[in-house]
């Protein structure tokens, strides 16, 4: 962009302006003095534009996503991009436009087409990412002069997290705004309904794709289906427009000249908003510790995360020096204040207009930057931002050092020096700048024939994470005779010491040698002296980081001979197999079907319906706890944490929190009115620690203040005296100390175990022990409530975010001594629960209730989402010693198997979750002989919970895992050894229950011919021979879910149902939605009951005053409890009804109900249900503990990279039986979110605990506590074609309209990628003779991937029977 001219200069400098302004959805904002400490999102959502949500704090999950459009003068054209309002100062926007989800769309002006066609594809379940995903999209249609491509789309979509729908609806979605043509749907969906209808693969509905519209009489639905989305203008001002109503692009700011700003905030936090380069350089003498920034991305995380008190902020964004873009003779100057997504479009740009061989460098980073966090970040992140941050981990810096860049740097006179990228690194986050001194370019220089530069990555996850370990690397070779000789090299690495490093005795060994296999060898052996990593060094992985250092530098070289071979023959080419080594990863568009009849019951039941609350989720007008309007005199609350994870409390000193600014209030467990005992189960736990404290973050204390940063502050001055006492940190922990929940240990038996071990039947027998690893449940909406006082504290009433609002109920009425009937809940929706707000919900609202009641004032208490993730509880991890005894042709005949899950510090709901793990520790298969003892482990960890499954998955892992062990000891597939060992009609549990009406085969058949499962795998036994570096693993995978509460009185249920005199219907029951679609489900039940269409029934909210004594929205069975219950009350009042309708005929529901109403009939009605012929005897460990079981299968393809541990999933059949569904597109949804939540369990996501295994970790602290530590799925996971199924035909008699329940059954499906994962494992093992069983634990991370592939590369770090850690 360079340097301004002087005339240039001076008109946009204007003198000091009378006030900062900033426009939001068009409307002009006068900003203040006094708010730098504020973000984006501060300022919105006390404006009251609460559609923009909080999800992370810290830019990693997408749902603060807004649209920031400025004019740039000197390219004439307005800028339109997103960016995470959660990390954007506030000022650093001042003079722009804002445009949040409520600017884009709304019911009542209209829905924007991108809002629309969310709906129509039922791409947004819980919601609370839904605004983030349009406004990431939103961003891109308005900058872009044509449509986009579908891969620029997805890649916008980067920085976006769902933990609802598994993406593909939203992919979905938004392809028909790309330039692809209609032919993308062709040859995909061959999805037969009843009538001969299809599927439309965009909206889910049936239609008949290509037609414009379809008209669903049932619900007077239109549906876009093959509709291509294309701006109706394009200007240079506005960006591209999809509708009349777009906001336009203020003319104001057109006019209006950039000035300073010198701004300031709370605590003497002073901004400023320099724009010349001397200004800057002013600014830096007299604040020699100043931060300078661009995008907050850094700072941002320092000041609210790390607590860095900052006094000094100068935005540099706006200062021309620093944003010059040069393209010059020598190579390009790159401005130090650039920001990273301009950079990237840049490098684009030039590897088209410029020779190739001087582009290596650019072509590096383009790949390096493609994977650089998410597209809100690049878009403000700047290049010298990430420079001088000087992160270790830094995905850039180690190619800087490698491609020669040079770093200009100028002090406070203005004199400039020059520095090589290798020597500015000097350690942890320190660079050679001194105090008077700022980073003012980069220089890259283009690279010469011959010369190679090439980027390398490994991380959790690919999309929007951080390095493990990275590496730059280059070669300047140059021909002699028919030798190619290195004439120059550089190897930088990142993530394997406190800074980027060069590996600077390879460079010296590689310079003069020829390029061939010698010269590999000798550098891999300097290699391993050169990157020297400590065995405690700081964020683990040790052998891992080692052994990647290695393979990075092997691919650089296969890739750098594969290059040369292209230019000139040489002696060694490279094999064949070895070419997909060096292939780079690039994701071809989803390919998606959904396949399902459709069996309409009345006007709606059976209906592929859109989620009633969808239009209000799209346009941010769905309201959640956190957006409730505070009441005037509110105040806001944090917790007061325990720091240790087994230690006696000796001394409080809360003198600090006291005088903190904004206090209003501290209290512990003195001060609790009722009983400080409380519990899910039994009363284990304690509101407040009193005395002891048994995990870290454990609650002691709660402080409120009239903020939730002032909260934060005072309750961070609480300073506690601890007298640390032993702890107990893991499974193997707690076995070692019999350390054991009181009263939990469980047996279940059948037939005679040790009689047949003992039998000569069993010709042979495994014995072998099985990790399963936790999971954080990750819910996009943190634990929330909002508790306020009634009559001066004669009630209480609360909004909580919780799937039990009766728990709520019960522990607050509990903790402040009042009766039931005072205390209220109510539940509108939640942002998401999966298990994680059945009970760990409950002690947060309780703790706010005390401040509340004691002080008549309301208080909110919303967690940060680490501290959600620290306090609240997680899966539990599980340990399984199992033996088992089989027949030489697979018959499985006896289990014995050991079973522990990890507690926690309380009792919660473990013993339930073991049970359940129990109950399906027999998968599918039939075992004669079975002896199941479980016990629940008392650790110094914050107290597990319940998660989607409930524990069963992890029983139905083990089993999976012995299956596969059997098969490879009989030299089997593992398939073979499944149907040999299927349950079927009749089959016996070992815990009683008679199997009923049972689908495996049927749903096992069809899913192995839809998929061409024998074939598929000879093709991959094929791939596997001609590939050496990358294996494809295939595998099939059945399940079996009971469905119901294991405790017999949770399995009831309770509805109101009031019609009224306009033939309208509101209902009311005790179930919560949280995306999935319960209420949904309800309303068509209830529609079809009086036959009225959808549109005339209504679901409020759930609340305990309404509908009392509720279960908790869990174990599957919801739908099939409250529509049950629903249905029950629509009966009563249509016998009511009955007399008056057959009397005549009347025109309308509104007219019958008119004539009811007049002739004094009741038309409220209480339905109830409850679920019948289910009980289990703990005593004699026999019953029918389930109502019915939901059936499924899954196959999954994957290719691994057996010399980095990356893997992506090429295919995904997902095969479920769900009866005759109440709303197949809804269970279709289901399905896609649980088989990619399951993904990420089996796959992705690793707890990392202060324990035995993680050293560097403090005792007992969760060191994965964060969107930047924990990974997730994100779009980038999604398998690339994903297909599911609903088998047709199969009524299920137990279940209301003869549906099935969808929840969980389908989460234990991702499996299948796991066993396809250790599939391709095992074919890379056999390449060094190791063909034996090996344990893999879950979640099968690239670090536990890479290390069970052994090779030359593992082989100097680990022996073959080396075992990652993981925390259990």
């Amino acid at each position: 962009m360079g340097s301004l001219n002087k005339e240039e200069e001076m008109e946009q400098i204007a003198e000091e302006p009378k006030e900062a302004i900033l426009y939001v959805n068009g409307v002009r904002k006068v900003l203040p003095d006094g708010f730098a400490h504020f973000t984006l999102l501060d300022y919105l959502r006390d404006a009251g534009l609460t559609g923009t949500k909080l999800g992370c704090g810290e830019g990693g999950c997408g749902a603060c996503t807004v649209m920031v459009s400025h004019y740039d003068r000197k390219m004439k054209k307005c800028m339109h991009y997103s960016v995470n309002a959660c990390l954007t100062p506030l000022y650093s926007v001042e003079g722009m436009h804002v445009i949040t989800v409520e600017g884009v769309g709304n019911r009542k002006r209209g829905l924007h087409p991108i809002q629309e066609s969310l709906v129509r594809s039922h791409g947004s379940q819980c919601g609370f990412c839904t605004p983030g995903f349009i406004m990431s999209l939103y961003a891109l249609l308005r900058s872009s002069e044509t449509p986009p491509s579908e891969e620029q789309i997805e890649e916008s979509l980067a920085g976006n997290l769902c933990r609802c729908t598994g993406y593909r609806p939203i992919v979905d979605a938004f392809r028909v705004f790309s330039k692809t043509s209609d032919a993308l749907y062709a040859g995909i969906s061959s999805l037969s309904l009843q009538e001969g209808e299809f599927i439309c693969p965009s909206t889910g509905k049936p239609c008949s794709c290509g037609s414009k519209t379809v008209h669903d009489i049932d619900t007077n639905d239109q549906s876009i289906c093959s509709t291509r989305y294309k701006p109706l203008s394009y200007s240079e001002v506005d960006g591209s427009t999809y509708t009349d109503k777009e906001l336009i692009f203020p003319p104001e700011l057109l006019r209006r000249k950039l000035t300073p700003l010198n701004l300031s905030g709370l605590g003497g936090l002073k901004w400023y908003r320099p724009l010349t380069i001397k200004d800057v350089l002013e600014l830096k003498e007299k604040y020699p510790n100043v931060k300078l920034l661009v995008g907050n991305t850094e700072v941002g995380i320092e000041m609210r995360l790390k607590r860095i008190p900052y006094q000094v902020l100068i935005s540099v964004a706006h200062v021309p020096d620093l944003n010059i873009l040069n393209v010059k003779d020598d190579g390009i100057e790159i401005g130090a204040a650039v920001r990273l997504t301009e950079l990237l479009n840049l490098f684009r740009e030039v590897v088209t207009q410029r020779p190739a061989h001087e582009t290596s460098a650019c072509k590096a980073f383009i790949e390096q930057l493609k994977w650089f966090a998410g597209t809100q970040i690049r878009n403000v992140a700047s290049v010298g931002g990430n420079v001088c941050t000087a992160s270790p981990i830094s995905d850039l810096n180690p190619l800087w050092m490698a491609a020669g860049a040079k770093f200009r740097i100028i002090n406070c006179n203005g004199n400039i020096r020059t520095t090589p990228a290798e020597n500015f690194f000097l350690d942890y986050r320190k660079v050679d700048l001194t105090s008077n001194e700022i980073l003012l370019s980069i220089v890259l220089p283009w690279t010469r024939p011959f010369e190679y530069v090439k980027e390398f990555k490994q991380a959790h996850r690919r999309d929007d994470d951080i390095a493990i370990v990275n590496a730059g690397m280059r070669v300047c070779l140059e021909e002699k005779g028919e030798e190619w000789v290195v004439s120059d090299a550089s190897v930088a690495y990142g993530g394997v010491a406190p800074l980027s490093v060069c590996a600077t005795k390879t460079k010296e060994f590689l310079i003069g040698k020829e390029w061939n296999q010698d010269v590999l060898r000798g550098a891999l052996n300097v290699l391993r002296t050169d990157i020297v990593l400590k065995e405690d060094a700081p964020g683990g992985m040790v052998e891992f980081r080692r052994s990647l250092t290695l393979s990075f530098f092997f691919k650089f070289f296969l890739w750098v001979s594969h290059q040369i071979e292209g230019n000139k023959s040489i002696k060694e080419s490279v094999p064949l197999s070895h070419l997909s080594a060096i292939k780079s990863f690039h994701r071809p568009p989803l390919v998606a079907s959904q396949d399902y009849e459709i069996r309409k019951h009345g006007t709606s039941v059976g209906s592929p319906e859109v989620h009633l609350s969808s239009r209000l989720q799209v346009t941010g007008e769905a309201e959640y706890t956190d957006d409730t309007p505070m009441p005037p005199n509110g105040l806001h609350a944090a917790l007061v944490l325990s720091k240790k994870p087994h230690a006696r409390i000796l001394s409080i000193d809360d003198s600090g929190a006291k005088s903190s600014p904004g206090f209003a209030g501290i209290f512990f467990a003195k001060d609790v009115p009722g009983s400080n005992k409380i519990g899910s189960i039994v009363l284990d736990e304690e509101l407040f620690a009193s005395e002891f404290v048994t995990c870290v973050g454990q609650v002691i204390g709660i402080v409120v203040a009239d903020t939730h940063e002032n909260a934060k502050l005072a309750a961070g001055k609480v300073h506690i005296e601890y007298e640390e006492l032993p702890a107990i940190l893991s499974i193997e922990d707690a076995i070692g100390a019999k350390s054991f929940h009181p009263n939990s240990q469980k047996l279940m038996r059948k037939g005679d175990v040790d009689l047949c071990f003992q039998s000569d039947q069993c010709e042979k027998i495994i014995e072998g022990k099985v990790q399963v690893g936790g999971q954080e449940h990750f819910y996009l909406e943190t634990q929330s409530s909002l508790v306020w006082t009634m009559d001066s504290g004669n009630e209480v009433h609360m909004i909580s975010s919780t799937q039990s609002p009766r728990k709520h109920q019960v522990y607050v009425s509990h903790v402040l001594g009042l009766p039931m009937s005072k205390v209220v809940c109510k539940t509108k929706r939640i942002g998401g629960g999966f298990g994680g707000k059945e009970t760990r919900s409950a002690f947060i609202a309780a703790a706010a209730a005390v401040p509340s009641y004691l002080m008549n004032r309301p208080v909110k208490l919303t967690l940060d989402r680490d501290i959600d993730m620290i306090i609240s509880g997680q899966r539990h991890s599980f340990l399984g010693k199992y033996k088992v005894g089989f027949t030489n042709k697979g018959k499985v005949l006896a289990l014995d198997l050991q079973i522990y899950n990890n507690a926690g510090n309380s009792l919660d709901l473990s013993l339930a979750v073991l049970q359940c793990a129990m109950f399906h520790s027999d998968n599918v298969y039939e075992i004669p002989n079975v002896r199941i003892l479980g016990s629940v482990c008392f650790t110094n960890l914050p107290s597990n919970t319940a998660f989607r499954g409930f524990g069963g998955p992890q029983g139905m892992l083990i089993a999976e895992n012995w299956i596969q062990r059997i098969a490879l000891e009989l030299k089997k597939s593992p398939e073979q050894i499944r149907e040999i060992n299927f349950q079927g009609e009749g089959s016996i549990m070992h815990y009683g229950q008679q199997l009923e009406h049972c689908t495996l085969a049927q749903v096992w058949n069809e899913l192995k011919v839809s998929c061409d499962f024998l074939k598929v795998r000879e093709e991959v036994d094929e791939f596997n021979l001609q590939n050496r570096w990358k294996k494809r693993g295939v595998a099939m995978i059945p399940t079996k879910f009971g469905i119901s509460f294991t405790n017999k009185f949770l399995n009831q249920a309770g509805a109101l149902v009031n019609v009224y005199t306009d033939g309208t219907v509101l209902v009311t029951h005790g179930g919560v939605e949280m995306g999935q679609g319960l209420h949904t489900k309800v309303a068509q039940v209830a529609a079809s009951a009086f036959n009225i269409p959808l549109n005339s029934v209504f679901i409020s909210e759930t609340s305990t005053d309404k509908v009392p004594n509720a279960s908790p929205t869990a174990a599957s069975a919801s739908s099939d409890m409250y529509a049950a219950a629903a249905l029950d009350a629509c009966e009563q009042i249509k016998a009511r009804i009955e007399p008056i309708a057959s009397q005549r005929n009347f025109s309308s529901f509104a007219e019958l109900v008119t004539a009811c109403y007049l002739e004094r009939i009741d038309l409220s009605a209480h339905g109830f249900y409850i679920t019948p012929d289910i009980g289990f005897d703990w005593s004699t460990c026999k019953g029918k503990p389930f109502s019915y079981y939901t059936y499924g299968a899954a196959f999954a393809e994957v290719e691994i990279d057996t010399l980095t541990g990356d893997f992506h999933t090429r295919t995904a059949n997902v095969y479920m039986d769900l009866g005759y569904s109440l709303n197949p597109a809804i269970d279709v949804g289901q399905v896609e979110g649980a088989f990619i939540q399951g993904l990420g369990w089996v796959a992705l996501e690793e707890l990392k605990w202060g324990d035995a295994s993680h050293k560097w970790v403090p005792s007992g602290c969760l060191y994965t506590c964060g969107p930047g530590s924990y990974k997730i799925p994100s779009l980038n996971d999604i398998p690339f074609e994903f297909n599911v199924s609903l088998l047709k035909g199969n009524p299920n008699v137990k279940a209301i309209h003869s549906s099935k329940a969808v929840g969980e059954p389908p989460f234990f499906m991702a499996s299948s990628v796991f066993f396809a994962i250790k599939y391709a494992i095992l074919a890379a093992r056999a390449e060094t003779g190791h063909t034996g069983w090996f344990p893999l634990d879950n979640p099968a991370t690239p670090e536990r991937i890479r290390m069970a592939c052994l090779d030359e590369f593992t082989a100097p770090f680990v022996s073959s029977d080396f075992h990652p850690k993981l925390s259990v």
